[in-house]
């Protein structure tokens, strides 16, 4: 080979290799700027333990378990509904084609959700059913759920419901399950019990709101005005417990929603009567696995077989679950027999005594 023909040939070479390192480069820009296995998981608060405790980490694990080249890109709103829309734009931004999302307010989501849905983004509707064209919705039979509470309400008064009056303490005003729950309760407590005397919704699910107006239901009704409580979660049946106390009132059922460990330790003690215990790990694992089949262009028909219609969309592909009145009697066969906490975890050296009382070791 002539001098001539080795330039060429060295000029052929590094042009191929530039080009060769130039689609590289573009194929890595172009993996970087499009997160096409990752999949996006926003919750809206964490003042109800369930969400870092349960949701969450059930979430992760199966979609791990799913796909192992899979990364969850997750964030909690703190209940503020414009943080999570940042929250969801940026995971646009960043590239991601699956967005699972529960809702602070689920009114608000519409134009985030069908923007994301025309650029072919899919969005999961988690537990509240958020507004706009979502691909999926997963939760549970929520006005069921309210009947329920209203049931475990009843069956506490056994045969004084009847001359029974009723606070009620209602879940967030942007939060649509709360309507349901409320909606169910009524519809089961109504023409039940003599009156609901005082009733409340209380912003943000806030425990510290809902001792608030419990206060303020025992300085406008009096001690003996009331006789059973209903509180949408477990996380406001605390603070009602604690209003409870201060009034130096005993005995009053109170409900709750959650199975929370707090609540499900008050259970034992005696100062909430009640919660409704709604299998997290089936919702969460189902909510997983949706988004597994979406990101990989699947067919959900098998795991999301009911539909359901938002103010916003028809026929949405839907999965809803059962929930369960647990107390103190069956706190063994359900949450311990789940494995949603442990006979130790529950039993700690304040609640012992209670514990071997209620047969739970």
């Amino acid at each position: 080979m002539n001098a001539t023909m080795r330039r060429v040939a060295i000029g052929t070479a590094v042009v191929s290799m530039a080009l060769s390192m130039a689609a590289c480069g573009k194929a890595g820009s172009d993996s970087a700027d499009s997160d096409s296995k990752t999949i996006g998981l926003l919750l809206p608060e964490n003042k109800t333990t369930r969400y870092e405790t349960f949701d969450r980490p059930l979430m992760e694990a199966k979609i791990k378990s799913l796909c192992k080249d899979c990364d969850v890109a997750y964030n909690n709103a703190n209940q503020d509904t414009e943080t999570q829309k940042k929250q969801f734009d940026a995971l646009i931004t960043k590239g991601v084609k699956v967005i699972i999302l529960d809702a602070v307010d689920a009114t608000a989501t519409k134009s985030w959700v069908d923007s994301a849905a025309k650029k072919g983004v899919k969005v999961v509707a988690y537990d509240r059913l958020a507004e706009g064209d979502v691909s999926a919705y997963v939760s549970y039979d929520n006005e069921k759920i309210g009947e329920l509470q209203g049931q475990g309400v009843l069956n506490a008064l056994g045969d004084k419901a009847a001359d029974s009056e009723i606070v009620m303490i209602n879940g967030s005003p942007t939060d649509p399950n709360a309507a349901l729950f409320k909606s169910g309760a009524h519809k089961v407590l109504d023409g039940k019990v003599k009156k609901i005397a005082y009733e409340q919704d209380i912003p943000d699910w806030s425990p510290d709101e809902a001792n608030k107006k419990m206060a303020a239901a025992i300085t406008s009704l009096g001690k003996t005005g009331f006789h059973a409580v209903y509180s949408a979660n477990d996380g406001m049946a605390g603070g009602i417990a604690t209003a409870l106390k201060s009034a130096g009132i005993k005995d009053v059922p109170l409900g709750g929603q959650d199975a929370e460990l707090a609540g499900l330790q008050r259970i034992l003690s005696g100062t909430q009567t009640f919660t409704i215990y709604k299998g997290i790990k089936p919702e969460a694992e189902t909510t997983a696995e949706i988004a597994v089949k979406l990101l990989n262009g699947e067919d959900i028909a098998s795991v999301a077989p009911e539909k359901v219609d938002s103010k916003s969309k028809k026929g949405i592909p839907t999965k809803l679950y059962d929930a369960t009145i647990v107390t103190k009697d069956n706190i063994a066969d359900t949450i311990i027999k789940d494995k949603v906490y442990t006979a130790d975890k529950i039993c700690t050296a304040d609640f012992a005594a209670a514990c071997q009382a209620a047969g739970i070791k």
